[in-house]
């Protein structure tokens, strides 16, 4: 092995454990967070393109748990950032940290896929653009790897909280 090659392993598990020591930092701090607010819920953590993920799951049907997702997901949002502010506070660097909650992101994903692909879809039908309605910031990368999967480009506009795709044509 050369040593660039050496070197470039060397970061990538340097980068594996900084990521596994996010999780472990979110994870502490969840847990905490659930015996406060005295909710059951198990923590699973993983690694996923380049960014530690923290799902809280239940084994009871997570009912109790619809309470951290909040309506269209407000409260997930608001506890994902508070959980990379933990993990700041830790570590000093700042974090990219994906949370999930009960699932929901999950599902968020698959229906925001499915979107994507149908823009995709009646964009190469019609040849026109299609923009799609106001997005946070995660809706928005779902679609824009949905539409980039099924061939075509995309692009976001406007100010948040009211930025949205557009799905072009080839």
């Amino acid at each position: 092995m050369t040593e660039g090659t050496t070197s470039a392993a060397a970061e990538g598990a340097d980068t594996l454990t900084r990521l596994e020591q996010e999780g472990e930092i979110a994870a502490d701090y969840l847990e905490g967070l659930l015996d406060i607010a005295d909710l059951d819920g198990d923590i699973d953590m993983d690694v996923e393109a380049d960014r530690a993920s923290v799902s809280i799951i239940s084994d009871i049907g997570g009912r109790d748990l619809q309470k951290l997702v909040g309506r269209d997901g407000e409260v997930l949002e608001a506890l994902q950032e508070l959980t990379r502010l933990a993990v700041h506070r830790e570590t000093g660097d700042r974090s990219r940290l994906m949370l999930d909650i009960a699932g929901y992101r999950a599902k968020k994903r698959a229906e925001l896929s499915e979107l994507g692909a149908k823009a995709a879809a009646e964009v190469k039908n019609t040849g026109e653009a299609v923009k799609l309605n106001p997005m946070t910031p995660f809706e928005r990368k779902v679609v824009h790897d949905a539409v980039k999967a099924a061939g075509l480009r995309s692009e976001s506009e406007g100010e948040e909280p009211q930025r949205f795709v557009v799905v072009l044509p080839a």
